[in-house]
């Protein structure tokens, strides 16, 4: 990989602080105040736009606790802990899509003037705080996560990433050969921007991967976008397709995450998630390559 010239800088985006990472191959932009969501994720070589947000421009503004997620600005990559569907686990009502997406989260100042985005958040509800660490490397986005349990006993969560990707015509799912093997021959799978009719969704999960890659790629426009991840860590890829089914919106997901179920009171009594040792911490990696 050759080495690039990394820049960092500050933006204002309809009122929110958005940090943005670039060099010549990629452009990356976090609202921190929003859930640290990644609103943007550019290829810079051939131009295209990966994340996905409802028709119209985007449109920027501030969840509460407890709000359902559908009513987001469903805009690029949230991070789901320690659930994704609401339930209740050990007498805490846990909300929709769990509950960093929609607090602030906090940027260590020395790591972003090393051109390394830093950001934290304690949750309010479970008690855990958690670490995200961005960095660039040429082509790829180097993800480092570190979550703490501030109990005194052991915590389940279940985490997922939940990218929202914007389908075009000739894109395809890459997947591994034991991975797809996972998937009961899912139609979809094999054409995921047109496989699910109209008002339609569907999502998948394949556990447990012993290979932790998946990609989109678009032969005819040179396009591809690779999720890559230790499946030791995280063994088990969750796969989301709309096509008008969910709330109208048209929309990919590949999720990489912990757990073969979207409810932590489902996954832990099945023991399919994460588990941390009583005021102890737990540590992944992820890494999204842009381009060919």
């Amino acid at each position: 990989m050759k080495a690039l010239a990394n820049n960092f800088a500050i933006r204002q985006v309809q009122g929110f602080t958005v940090h943005v990472l670039n060099n010549e191959e990629v452009e990356l932009a976090v609202a921190t105040e929003l859930g640290a969501k990644i609103i943007s994720l550019k290829d810079l070589q051939t131009r295209r736009e990966w994340l996905w947000h409802p028709q119209g421009n985007l449109k920027l503004f501030r969840n509460h606790p407890g709000d359902d997620f559908s009513i987001s600005p469903l805009v690029g990559i949230d991070e789901c802990l320690p659930t994704i569907l609401p339930c209740s686990w050990r007498g805490r009502e846990l909300p929709d899509h769990g509950e960093v997406w929609n607090l602030p989260w906090q940027v260590d100042g020395e790591a972003w003037e090393n051109g390394i985005l830093k950001t934290s958040t304690r949750l309010k509800i479970s008690p855990f705080a958690l670490e995200r660490t961005i960095e660039l490397h040429g082509n790829e986005v180097h993800i480092g996560y570190t979550l703490n349990n501030l109990s005194a006993t052991v915590e389940n969560f279940v985490w997922a990433i939940h990218p929202l990707l914007r389908l075009e015509t000739g894109d395809q799912l890459e997947l591994p050969d034991s991975t797809r093997k996972l998937l009961n021959g899912e139609a979809w799978i094999n054409a995921v921007a047109s496989a699910i009719p109209e008002r339609n969704c569907a999502k998948v999960f394949a556990r447990p991967v012993s290979e932790g890659w998946a990609a989109i790629k678009n032969e005819a426009q040179g396009d591809r976008l690779e999720f890559a991840w230790d499946s030791a860590e995280n063994n088990t890829l969750g796969l989301w397709l709309t096509r008008g089914g969910w709330h109208g919106h048209h929309h990919f997901a590949m999720e990489p995450t912990n757990a073969g179920d979207d409810s932590l009171a489902v996954a832990a009594v099945r023991k399919h998630c994460g588990a941390v040792a009583g005021n102890g911490s737990v540590t992944w990696q992820l890494c999204l390559r842009v381009g060919l």
